[in-house]
This record gives C-alpha cells, sequence and structure tokens, in this order.
C-alpha cells in the first residue's frame, strides 16, 4: 500500500477473528514471523509489514512519527483500524507508542523482548559507570555495522553465517535464508547493501535510544503484554565482558518487569523459551504467548492475561 510516495510491503496472513499487526525488530523484515503468523491466523486476521527502510519497503525518513503514521495507514487501508499491535525488539516499542497515540481504537499491545539496552542501573552487579563506558562500546560497533555494503561475494559469506547460525540456535535454515535475501539489495554502483541503508539506519538508532520503554509501559491503561526471553543472546566474538554484561542485564530486566506487573493490573509479563530470536526459534511458544493474551486457544505454553476484543 502507498502513502506520501512510501509503498509498504505488506504480507496478509488472512484469518478472522481480532485483528493482529505485526511488526519486526531494528535490521529484520516480515520474514521473521513466518513460522508465527500461520498459527495466529487460526484465532485471529493477520497482518505482517515492512517498516520503512527494510525488507521490500522503500527508504524513508526514520522518525518515529513517520513510522506511526504508516502503521496507521496499513491498518486504515485494510480496514482494521482497531488491530493490536504486535512487535517484536523495535517492533514491539512501535506496538506500545502505537497503542499510546491511539487510545480510542487500538485494545492494547505486545511487545516481545522490546527494551532496547536499558539503563546502566538496570545491570544487576555491576558498576554504573562501567555499564555505561561498555555500552557506549556496543552502540558504536551498532553504528558501525549500519548500511554495511557487501563486497562481491559477500550474500554468498552472509548465507554462510546464517546456516552457522541455524546450526547453533536450532533455527531452520530457509527461515534465516528468506530474511537475508529480503533485507539484501543491489545499490546503482552493483554492489549490495543490507537495509535499512546507513542514513536511515543511523536515524533508527537514534530514535531507538530516545525511547524509554518503562516510561511508555507505565503510560499504558490497556491489556500489554511483555514477553522476555530466558536464554541469553549468543556470544559476540571479541567481545569478552559481553557476556556477564547481558546476564547482569537479564537479572534487572526480570526485577523491573515483575515490579511493574506488580503495580498495573493491565501488565502480563509471559517468560519465552528462547533467545532474542524468539519468533524463529520457537513459534510455538511465542503463539501460545500472543494467544493466551488475545484469549484464542493455545498449547501448553501460554502465558495467562487478559483477553483482548
Amino acid at each position: 500500500m502507498s502513502r506520501d510516495d512510501v509503498t509498504l510491503a505488506v504480507h496478509d496472513h488472512g484469518g478472522q477473528g481480532v485483528p493482529l499487526l505485526l511488526l519486526h525488530g531494528a535490521g529484520r523484515t516480515l520474514a521473521d514471523w513466518a513460522a508465527v503468523a500461520p498459527l495466529l491466523a487460526r484465532h485471529h486476521r493477520v497482518l505482517a509489514l515492512d517498516l520503512r527502510g527494510h525488507g521490500l519497503s522503500p527508504d524513508g525518513t526514520w522518525n518515529i512519527g513517520e513510522v506511526l503514521g504508516d502503521i496507521e495507514a496499513v491498518l486504515a487501508e485494510h480496514g482494521m483500524p482497531g488491530a493490536l499491535p504486535v512487535g517484536h525488539s523495535l517492533g514491539g516499542m512501535l506496538a506500545v507508542q502505537y497503542a499510546l497515540d491511539h487510545p480510542q481504537v487500538t485494545p492494547g499491545a505486545v511487545n516481545l523482548d522490546g527494551y532496547g539496552w536499558g539503563r546502566p542501573d538496570q545491570y544487576v552487579g555491576l558498576d554504573p559507570a562501567y555499564v555505561g563506558e561498555r555500552l557506549t562500546e556496543v552502540r558504536e560497533l551498532a553504528a558501525k555495522a549500519a548500511g554495511r555494503v557487501l563486497p562481491a561475494g559477500g550474500l554468498k559469506d552472509l548465507l554462510a553465517q546464517q546456516r552457522a547460525m541455524s546450526g547453533q540456535l536450532g533455527i531452520p535454515y530457509e527461515l534465516l535464508e528468506e530474511g537475508v535475501r529480503r533485507s539484501v539489495r543491489e545499490r546503482p554502483d552493483g554492489q549490495l547493501e543490507v537495509r535499512p541503508g546507513r542514513e536511515h539506519a543511523l536515524e533508527m538508532l537514534a530514535r531507538i535510544e530516545s525511547l524509554d520503554v518503562f516510561a511508555l509501559f507505565r503510560r499504558m491503561d490497556r491489556p500489554l503484554l511483555l514477553g522476555r526471553a530466558l536464554r541469553p543472546v549468543p556470544k559476540v566474538p571479541g567481545l569478552d565482558w559481553f557476556d556477564e554484561l547481558m546476564a547482569a542485564y537479564v537479572k534487572g530486566l526480570a526485577r523491573d518487569l515483575a515490579e511493574l506487573a506488580e503495580e498495573r493490573p493491565e501488565v502480563t509479563v509471559a517468560e519465552i523459551d528462547g533467545t532474542h530470536a524468539m519468533l524463529l526459534e520457537n513459534p510455538r511458544a511465542v503463539a501460545d504467548a500472543i494467544l493466551g493474551f488475545t484469549g484464542g486457544p493455545r498449547g501448553t505454553a501460554g502465558a495467562g492475561g487478559a483477553t483482548v476484543s
């Protein structure tokens, strides 16, 4: 569908029932939902969207207001303005912000592991100044990798990395391959660029850093599902301190989410057996958590919560 010269890519998974709009994370695509969406479509009307600058959607200035406008336009185009936004990572942050900005029509929101890097005081047992230094390094690495250009043969190497990841995390290789091929495009000079392009990727990273997600959570007055990954992220080569950092953050995040759920009855926290790549690793557990929240039938891995209607 089109909005102000930005033609957005949408995958309609069909289905009937409470409508859902699925939003992917930063640097990802709607292909991440390929295994989860069919499970949801048994009980819901389901759309998945490539955010601007991602997948098959074209580039556009990357600010939160524009992206939320894209979401609103997609839902209007498909006749489902009251859809429940369901997002992973960055998509989860956007889902919450969208629900806050559309209180009259949006019944709630689902945020699956969309917490960013958090605050230094959330890293339990570590000195906040030390955490701040390490997070600066992490952000610098993310900025350096933004909008990378692949050399000759680079796609083959990238797909080889995905095959190795498939074996490491138990993710079907075809799911990873589909996402990579959807994310890479040929530039006018013939080189391959991993989307989003560098300019818009840096804009996006800056917008993510500007979000105070727990402040957003506390503003929600409708049902809110917050999913948290139970497995640690894989090791990062060359960053010996990364595992310790993430272990400390997991403790602080679990603590703060539990406190939030205790304070606010509209908040449900679901612990999902997977790493941050949960959509690809364990689609059944992700779908069960969402269906448990919406009131749809689910398997044994679901989390209890408020019914969205």
